[in-house]
């Protein structure tokens, strides 16, 4: 019988042509361990839908709020029992380049399809140590470099990409810097994703981009599907804007714990140091429901405005 690693075994060129992928939500119990019924739920919404990949433990699913051991029990119960359907996508990056080896030779043994790596953060480190980092997980599998300077402190530049970019195993590029970025990689034949949902439609359809990474498409898959496959659709961008801007008022992913919260598809639970939206901005999130239309959301139930003693705040777990 062969390992999950063998037989789940992706090139780089499957995942290149991912054009919708979710970073999904780490729903949680009220001792803060995973709720992995609420967990498959919203993996099976997102199937449903039409989502290619999710990524697993990425700064949505809160993996820097995750044990190690957690981490890789995530990445393995989801391709357990959705990667027969869907690319799973192991965030297993580290500021900490043993971690990071350590974590994505876990997570291809217990079968992710890819990799997604950001640069090392905080410490940060020169433009010939990004490559050494980068070239150490390279070699394991198909891999997605994650581009994101709000967070890290530090820009992965062209030329860093330019290099990393000569392994087989890159599949490409989740870039947040903005469009003419991507343009600038797309031009050259990298293959990118666009991390910021308010720019991805134009990302998609006049940059160039293969598709985006979202954080939108946990709260309306069909839509953000719809965006992504359909063709120019400034009508469609423009209506989902009000979410898109409503999810992003406070840092990712306290909107959208709220919002899942709401719609009844999550437990009104937050690890620390995430605390909910305030309630004014719960009331305005009911609003953006009626005028998407309840249908278009993930759940079942009718979206509510919670009260504050209703969410629990959990330090410990």
């Amino acid at each position: 019988m062969r390992s999950l690693e063998v037989k789940n075994r992706t090139s780089a060129e499957e995942i290149k042509s991912l054009r919708l992928i979710t970073a999904v939500k780490t729903p949680y119990l009220p001792d803060g361990r995973f709720d992995l019924e609420a967990y498959d739920a919203l993996m099976n919404m997102q199937i449903m839908n039409g989502v290619e990949g999710v990524i697993v433990g990425g700064t949505t699913g809160e993996g820097h709020l995750m044990s190690w051991d957690e981490h890789i029990m995530l990445i393995g119960h989801t391709v357990n029992c959705f990667g027969g359907s869907i690319k799973v996508i192991g965030n297993t990056g580290s500021n900490s380049t043993r971690e990071a080896i350590h974590a994505t030779e876990q997570g291809f043994a217990v079968g992710m399809h890819a990799a997604l790596h950001i640069n090392p953060y905080y410490g940060k480190t020169s433009l010939e140590g990004l490559v050494s980092h980068f070239e150490a997980v390279l070699s394991m599998g198909p891999t997605i470099v994650y581009n994101v300077p709000s967070r890290t402190g530090q820009d992965i530049p062209p030329s860093v990409i330019h290099t990393v970019s000569q392994s087989a195993n890159m599949a490409g590029v989740k870039e947040c810097v903005g469009n003419d970025r991507i343009k600038e990689y797309t031009d050259e034949g990298v293959v990118v994703w666009s991390g910021n949902d308010d720019q991805c439609h134009d990302a998609r359809w006049g940059y160039g981009a293969t598709g985006v990474i979202s954080v939108t498409s946990n709260l309306v898959p069909g839509l953000m599907r719809e965006l992504m496959f359909g063709g120019k659709n400034t009508c469609l961008n423009k209506k989902l804007m009000p979410l898109i801007e409503w999810l992003f008022r406070e840092p990712n992913p306290i909107g959208l714990n709220t919002a899942l919260a709401q719609l009844g598809v999550v437990r009104p639970i937050f690890r620390l140091p995430y605390v909910p939206l305030s309630l004014a901005k719960r009331v305005e999130f009911v609003e953006i429901v009626k005028q998407l239309g309840r249908e278009n959301f993930v759940g079942e139930r009718d979206v509510q405005v919670l009260d504050d003693d209703e969410f629990i705040l959990v330090g410990r777990y």
